[in-house]
Parts: structure tokens; sequence; C-alpha cells
């Protein structure tokens, strides 16, 4: 038997798993109808930078209109030292399609549980981290109430050591995120975004995104998020050869033979999980 696989088109994937989260201004709203119905996993609709400061309370007003009226979506809150932070939660704490927020410029454990408890600890929080301070305190973020998934805010975090862009400079800050989240027994952090255009650039860094092992992308349009996608998911070799593995392992009466079965075990089963998750069906000829 001979699979052959098809990513499904329409389908709803779990927080813990998305791939794909596309910034949307809040300043934007005639936008939100769009972006929902993109191919993006997660919509996070943006009152932090996107947004000017003398517009913030018209935009956060849109965003808790939306997602009273119907939308569903995440935001992204201002951080808590700044003076817009209460502001916002106290508008969308109760907006019935707030999915979860994104809490911008995180650098403490207790920012996040302050944020998830202000907002009843109804909805979870991904950490963005985006400074030295934060990657240095990033595990006390992951293990802090609340935290769902960490997030790199790689252009804030450039800005603020003036590392630079390439793959060796960002490899330290990607690493940390990677182990901080396995520490806090959270789902794989979410790399920060490819700025410009470029779709071959896009899939070269989503590649990189996913070979530091991270699980989902940062996206800037609704245009990148089938790249992030597509290169986040597993691809058709790995399907085939879970499915084989198994098969395989089922024929032989699940008997281990050596030390790397049961760590391929473990991987093959992880590859069907997300196959399934993402739409990737397996037919049989």
């Amino acid at each position: 038997m001979n699979p052959s696989v098809s990513p499904s088109s329409s389908r709803t994937v779990a927080a813990d798993l998305a791939r794909s989260w596309l910034l949307v201004a809040a300043s934007r709203p005639e936008s939100f109808d769009d972006a929902a119905a993109s191919p993006a996993d997660a919509v996070v609709l943006d009152v932090e930078d996107a947004v000017d400061a003398t517009r913030k309370d018209a935009a956060r007003e849109d965003v808790a209109r939306w997602l009273t009226d119907g939308g569903e979506a995440w935001v992204r809150v201002n951080d808590v030292t700044s003076g817009h932070w209460a502001a916002d939660l106290e508008v969308l704490r109760s907006a019935p399609g707030l999915r979860g927020v994104m809490l911008a410029k995180t650098e403490f454990g207790s920012q996040v549980t302050d944020t998830f408890n202000r907002l009843a600890g109804r909805v979870p929080v991904v950490a963005l981290v985006e400074s030295a301070l934060g990657i240095e305190n990033a595990t006390e973020i992951a293990r802090a109430e609340g935290a769902f998934r960490l997030a790199f805010g790689s252009g804030d975090f450039r800005r603020d050591t003036g590392m630079s862009a390439d793959r060796e400079a960002m490899a330290y800050p990607r690493a940390r995120l990677v182990i901080s989240s396995r520490c806090g027994n959270l789902p794989g952090p979410i790399d920060g975004p490819t700025v410009g255009t470029s779709h071959p650039l896009l899939r070269e860094q989503s590649t990189i995104t996913v070979s530091m092992g991270m699980t989902g992308k940062i996206c800037l349009s609704p245009d990148q998020t089938p790249v992030v996608n597509e290169v986040i998911s597993p691809t058709r070799t790995d399907v085939e050869w879970a499915y084989s593995f198994l098969a395989d392992f089922d024929a032989r009466g699940r008997i281990v033979r050596d030390g790397s079965d049961l760590p391929r075990l473990g991987r093959a089963r992880k590859i069907i999980q997300l196959a399934e998750a993402f739409g990737v069906h397996v037919a049989t000829s």
C-alpha cells in the first residue's frame, strides 16, 4: 500500500498546535473578517504596536465590538508597564469571542499571571518575549500561571540587544524559548515574523523555525499563512515513514528491538498526530 497525502483546506487547528499566527492591525476593523477567513490557524488583532497611542481607545472598542458580534480571535495587548494594559483587559474581559491574549514585552512570570487573573482566568496568555531580560527569564515566564505558549518578538529583541537577524545570531534566543517551553510543559514556541513579501525567504526562515524546534510563526499578511502552514506541517516523506514504521512495528508484535525503537516510535506517533490535526489525509492503494 502506497500512502499519498493531501492537505485539507478548511480545518480548525487547536491553539496549542497552531502554526500561523496572523497579526492584524486593530485600527483596521474592515480587515477583521478577511483575516478570519484566511488560512491562518490563529488570528491576532493587534492593539499594541500596530495602533498609535491616540487611536487605542477606538481600536480596542472596535475589537471588542467585533468579538461580541460573532468574531473570534486572539488579541495582542499592550505590555503590563504601559498605561494601556489595564484598559485593554477591562474592555476585552467580557468579549465572548476572545480566544486568548498575546501579552507584549513580557519580562517576568508575574506579568503573565497578573494578565491571566485580570481576565478572570478565562483565557490563555501567549507571552511575547521581546527583550534580553525576557529571554533570561523565559523559564520563569513559561512556568507562570496562565502561560499557554511563548512567542518570540524578534524585531524588538534585536533592537534591544543590537544583534543581527542572522540565523547564527538568533539561534540562542530561539533555543532558549524552546528549552524554556519544554521546562514549563508548554507547546513549542512561536517564532517571530519574516518581514517582506518574498515567499522564498519566508520558506527559508520557516524552515529554520522548524529546525530550532519551534512550532509556530507570526505572520504579517494573510498570504504568508499558507507558506508557514505548509512548512511547519509534516512532509509527505515524514507521514509515509511514520505509517510505514508503525505498520512494521505492529507486524512484528510491537517488540522493541533496540534502543532506537522507542524514540522512533514516539516520533512516528507525533507525526501522525500532527498530520491528523492539520488535515493531512493519507490514502492507500
